[in-house]
């Protein structure tokens, strides 16, 4: 689409939806700012990407918004803050932007039920602030979780290293409401912790990338926040690692965390040498310093470096995690999200420590086998990361690129998924958005 066209079909958008949302709310291309351009330019193979974008104020608005674009056809990506864009697959040429930031309120804290019903543009970050008032926390640690918005952490997976205690996303989460393509609102579960109706609706949507349907609010299961916390690294040999976790998980010991690095994480986070074992323990304190010394006195027995970190320290190293995984726009990486067999994972981080060094490293959880690698552009190519991928695929296991520049995702498929669960997944779009409006090509199979 050259210049002209794309300001005409802006034009016309904008003029179809200047009745439904206020002029605050809706900003054709040259208007955003150049941050969101590139973000949104990250989610598409087009430079011509998109016409306009609208920020509902309201549900009703989302709806009426919605509705329009089924009326005439757009195609819509939906989105919260925008952190997860350049996610998932390149999508064609997308007519309109909707971004559910705006739709930011809390709807209910039921604090002695232990759950929280919000809108899906509220930000974690926001959300923790408002929980920690009343000694209560969600555990989540998603990439960009400053920006990161409720919705978008459901709409990509993206739990972190709480899942050893807490579990995923959709262990958490209770209920949803959302718009559907044609712009009714559906629910699905509900504000109470008893309450399982439309279970499967809400795993349905949690990973979905935004191609069932544009969430509105959700209600999620929250705890009451550790008395106290702890955290030990150990480090050294790969076989003396192996021997601590398994120790580890079958033991009585409870932590909340439980992640395996890799030598060139530990380098780049100063903890030592060799491969790193990363265990945060949260409970009253007597129980903290019990589970760490003896954690610590394992390590000690198989020739492992020690080191305990607790206040402001461990805090610090949490934050840091996530900081060397994570790029910002500006930084050009290649994030890809793994998962190996739970048993085999130590040896699994050794072997692509080999594939991927000197200029990449990971993690992986080991109670669950997931885990994250970040590799330098320069020097992982289609080949180097297909490599990577078969690798994953012998030990049962995958390996979907998240983040890469452009230029990389057209040369491959960066989900990597070809099984007999495609016709279903096809099935199920169908039946959700049948016109295909919705983040089209983005997901699985093109879907």
């Amino acid at each position: 689409m050259n210049a002209i066209a794309k300001r005409d079909a802006a034009a016309s958008i904008a003029q179809e939806l200047e009745s439904i949302v206020t002029e605050s709310a809706l900003f054709n291309w040259e208007q955003l700012p150049v941050t969101w351009q590139e973000q949104l330019n990250r989610a598409s193979s087009s430079e011509d990407f998109p016409s306009c974008i609208v920020y509902p104020n309201t549900t009703e608005e989302l709806k009426q918004v919605m509705a329009c674009a089924y009326r005439n056809g757009w195609s819509v990506l939906p989105c919260g803050s925008g952190s997860k864009l350049g996610w998932g697959g390149l999508g064609k040429d997308v007519d309109l932007v909707i971004s559910t930031e705006r739709l930011n309120r809390v709807i209910e804290h039921a604090v002695g039920d232990l759950t929280v019903t919000v809108e899906a543009g509220v930000k974690l970050a926001d959300l923790q602030n408002l929980l920690l008032k009343e000694g209560q926390f969600l555990p989540l640690d998603p990439a960009y979780p400053q920006q990161a918005t409720l919705g978008g952490i459901i709409a990509t997976a993206d739990s972190g290293s709480w899942r050893q205690r807490y579990g995923g996303v959709r262990d958490m989460l209770l209920g949803i409401s959302f718009v559907r393509s044609d712009g009714q609102l559906a629910k699905a579960g509900g504000r109470v912790v008893k309450n399982v109706a439309g279970y499967d609706l809400m795993k349905l949507f949690t990973g979905s990338y935004g191609t069932l349907g544009i969430l509105t609010e959700v209600t999620f299961r929250v705890y009451p926040m550790p008395l106290a916390s702890g955290t030990v690294v150990l480090t050294g040999d790969g076989d003396a690692i192996a021997s601590a976790t398994k120790t580890l998980l079958a033991s009585a010991l409870t932590p909340t965390a439980v992640e395996l690095l890799s030598t060139q994480l530990v380098t780049q986070l100063g903890l030592g040498q060799g491969m790193g074992l990363m265990m945060r323990f949260q409970s009253v304190k007597e129980s903290v310093n019990e589970q760490s010394s003896r954690i610590l006195e394992v390590g000690q027995k198989l020739g492992l470096g020690g080191t305990r970190y607790t206040d402001a320290d461990e805090a610090s190293l949490w934050k840091s995690l996530p900081e060397q995984i994570w790029a910002t726009p500006q930084q050009p990486t290649i994030t890809c999200k793994i998962g190996v067999l739970p048993t085999a994972a130590v040896t699994s981080l050794a072997h692509l420590d080999t594939l991927t060094s000197p200029a990449g490293f990971g993690l992986i959880h080991a109670g669950s086998g997931l885990g994250l690698l970040r590799l330098n552009p320069e020097v992982a190519t289609p080949q180097k990361i297909m490599q990577l991928r078969r690798y994953c695929e012998s030990q049962r296991g995958f390996l979907t690129v998240l983040e890469a520049p452009n230029s990389l995702k057209q040369q491959l498929d960066v989900w990597g998924y070809g099984g007999n669960a495609l016709n279903v997944m096809r099935g199920i779009k169908q039946q959700f958005d049948p016109k295909n409006l919705l983040s089209p090509q983005r997901f699985v199979g093109g879907i």
